[in-house]
């Protein structure tokens, strides 16, 4: 039976932030929290430097490969003179910003409240916390010039997407996206050969990802596209309304 016009379905919680129309009150209260939300990491990056982003797995524990190459890639990012930025968490994540902060290379984490998984790994030089998923991949992808994805589940493949949509439609600048795992990504590959085919896709924006095994041949990728493209400046630190380093 259709709602009456007075009429509306109301949560049993309001603890999940995309459950349909709320008050209107409630509606602009919580635009004022994702605006301080966004604020907020602003404040805490803007001095950060210029990024590359590692995305992967929180469930990787030291032993595993995939964490040696993530620290690895920590190090060789921290050589070439980039913040190592990830999602802030345990596993890949740790791993990278592991590696930055043993070689003395800047690192930093944008870290979620989770129930499970998340905890701020103790790598870090600056960790900021956000409440919601879309800001912390927004400001992910803010900071940074080439984008690293280890293996990982649904949340690292949501990354890589979003990701590469904004460049394939231009709506970021065209930098390099890295997948990192031949075995793992597969199957991913092989999707991606068939979207061509099927015609959802170019077969040049093919070439906007590299899959690799190599920590060398994506370093150097990355190094070329920064080198052909861009000249690194120190940025001049301005404080604006009691910021800190």
């Amino acid at each position: 039976m259709p709602l009456k016009e007075s009429e509306r379905i109301i949560p049993a919680k309001q603890s999940v932030y995309l459950e349909g129309p709320k008050s209107r009150s409630y509606e602009f209260l919580f635009s004022l929290k994702l605006w301080a939300q966004f604020i907020k990491g602003f404040r805490a990056l803007h001095f950060v430097g210029p990024c590359i982003t590692v995305f992967g797995s929180a469930r990787f524990k030291e032993n595993n490969k995939y964490y040696e190459k993530a620290r690895e890639f920590g190090k060789r990012i921290a050589e070439i003179g980039f913040t190592t930025m990830t999602g802030g968490g345990p596993g890949i994540m740790e791993a990278a910003n592991r590696g930055a902060y043993e070689s003395g290379g800047m690192s930093v984490g944008c870290n979620i409240k989770l129930p499970f998984e998340q905890k701020a790994n103790k790598y870090l030089h600056k960790s900021v916390t956000f409440d919601y998923f879309f800001i912390r991949k927004a400001l992910l992808i803010k900071y940074s010039y080439a984008f690293i994805c280890m293996p990982g589940g649904f949340g690292t493949m949501d990354e890589f997407f979003e990701t590469l949509t904004l460049i394939q439609t231009k709506s970021l600048t065209q930098f390099p996206i890295i997948l990192f795992g031949k075995e793992f990504y597969k199957d991913l590959e092989e999707l991606m050969g068939d979207m061509v085919k099927q015609q959802t896709i170019n077969p040049e924006d093919l070439h906007l990802v590299l899959i690799t095994d190599s920590v060398d041949e994506a370093i150097e990728h990355i190094r070329t596209y920064i080198a052909g493209n861009y000249k690194i400046k120190p940025r001049k630190k301005i404080w604006w309304l009691l910021e800190k380093m």
